[in-house]
């Protein structure tokens, strides 16, 4: 990202000027790129000895905990967790196969499929939930500050307007109860 000045391209492939990376810059970006390697490994462990579930699986669970009748068309599903419709199958398949999620007809459009979270499913994700909550603390939560907790929720929500701009995770906030 910074680079000698004296082997730096003037220009990109489109001529445009390359705004190189500051050194604060370039610290910040390395370590947002040490957290998103190294998170989701500690997150997927935790899961993974608590409940044989991947983090990836863990989120379609909570997907479907959080709608109308734990139940979404396997497309919004999808978009929700950011899946390519195959890979999502694949994981609905092995979570069918435990019985923590059902695939049924939808009613609305017979070319569908809806994915369903089981009562099993439930009590899987019930059980699951408080560990993950303490995984997430112990990681990032209580490293921080109010201020940073603030600051990040800022950062996220402007990263992510970048990212998904059609806002396709539905990273809106549950309204508190």
């Amino acid at each position: 990202m910074t680079t000698p000045t004296a082997t730096r391209p003037a220009t990109s492939p489109a001529t445009d000027p390359v705004r190189w990376l500051s050194a604060a810059q370039l610290e910040a970006w390395i370590g947002l790129v040490g957290v998103c390697e190294l998170l989701p490994a500690r997150l997927n462990s935790q899961l993974q000895r608590d409940a044989g579930l991947t983090h990836f699986d863990y989120q379609v669970l909570a997907m479907l905990s959080e709608v109308p009748n734990r139940t979404l068309r396997m497309t919004a599903l999808a978009l929700r967790t950011s899946a390519t419709l195959p890979r999502l199958s694949h994981v609905v398949a092995r979570l069918e196969a435990r019985g923590l999620v059902a695939r049924t007809p939808c009613r609305e459009d017979a070319r569908a499929t809806n994915a369903e979270l089981t009562e099993h499913g439930w009590d899987v994700l019930v059980a699951t939930a408080p560990g993950h909550v303490r995984q997430a603390r112990a990681l990032v939560i209580d490293a921080l500050t109010d201020e940073q907790i603030g600051q990040l929720g800022a950062i996220t929500t402007a990263l992510l307007e970048r990212l998904d701009p059609d806002d396709r995770l539905a990273r809106r906030a549950p309204a508190a109860g």
